[in-house]
């Protein structure tokens, strides 16, 4: 029988790759996270452990504020400078916005050195100011993830509806909260999501930042894979799964408000 070469052939790759790199490392995660360390067999021991212990859950909690300062900040911030860079009459070419990202090319660990050798000149050092530092760095590092989806949306508004907002005598107030927010909320979240559930589990920044006084979730996580105790580092690895899981459903549901079959209105 001749071999017919078919399209859909084109799709292995990717289908191996989904296999080896996302559906088995999460059966593993499953797998270790309700599994006891010792018997190896099915057991919700990782499940009483963690919340058992006020410790893990203060640092889940801890991460999860982090995340929210890190978010709203970046927001405030990213916010006016994509309305900026979207708009056409301002800046007409692409330039500004690759200044923006233009730190990304820049290796992680590498930023973050310079971040700590930067606020130590400036008298911000982790051991001093931990909290201050490690959120200067989370910022630094996160805002062009707020900054591109949010510039993104906005190339995409219609800009005649701000005009009739004008038109129909709304002040600039009532227009930003009543038609541009509206108009914005996929991008905002959108990036809300980049910047969030990457804050949780980043442990580099606040490592490095707030020379170990800060600890989020994925140190924690980074801590118990390197003590071998995989089976408590699955488990709440698994808790962050559920929280990307989350966010989602939640960014595809405005995704589909975004390309039109629901009304943002």
């Amino acid at each position: 029988m001749k071999f017919r070469f078919q399209r859909k052939y084109l799709a292995l790759p990717y289908i191996l790759f989904f296999v080896f790199f996302v559906i088995t490392p999460i059966v593993l995660i499953l797998y270790y996270a309700f599994t006891d360390k010792a018997t190896g067999q099915i057991s919700l021991n990782n499940f009483v452990k963690f919340f058992s212990d006020s410790t893990n859950v203060n640092v889940l909690v801890i991460s999860l504020v982090y995340g929210l300062i890190n978010t709203a900040l970046c927001l405030l911030i990213g916010y006016p400078i994509a309305y900026f860079l979207a708009d056409r009459k301002i800046n007409k070419s692409a330039v500004l916005v690759t200044l923006f990202i233009m730190p990304m090319w820049i290796n992680f660990v590498i930023r973050t050195g310079a971040t700590r050798d930067l606020l130590n000149w400036m008298g911000i050092s982790g051991g001093t100011y931990p909290e201050l530092a490690t959120i200067i760095g989370l910022v630094y590092n996160y805002l062009p993830f707020t900054i591109l989806p949010l510039y993104t949306t906005m190339l995409k508004m219609d800009r005649s509806q701000i005009d009739a907002g004008k038109d129909l005598g709304a002040n600039p107030v009532q227009n930003f909260f009543k038609v541009i927010i509206p108009l914005t909320m996929p991008g905002i979240v959108s990036a809300s999501t980049m910047v969030f559930m990457p804050t949780i589990s980043s442990y580099v920044i606040s490592d490095i930042l707030s020379e170990y006084n800060v600890v989020l979730f994925g140190s924690y996580i980074d801590l118990y894979f390197n003590q071998s105790d995989w089976n408590f580092g699955s488990f709440m690895a698994m808790i962050m799964l559920i929280l990307i899981l989350f966010s989602v459903l939640l960014t595809r549901k405005f995704s589909k408000e975004e390309g039109g079959k629901e009304s943002i209105w």
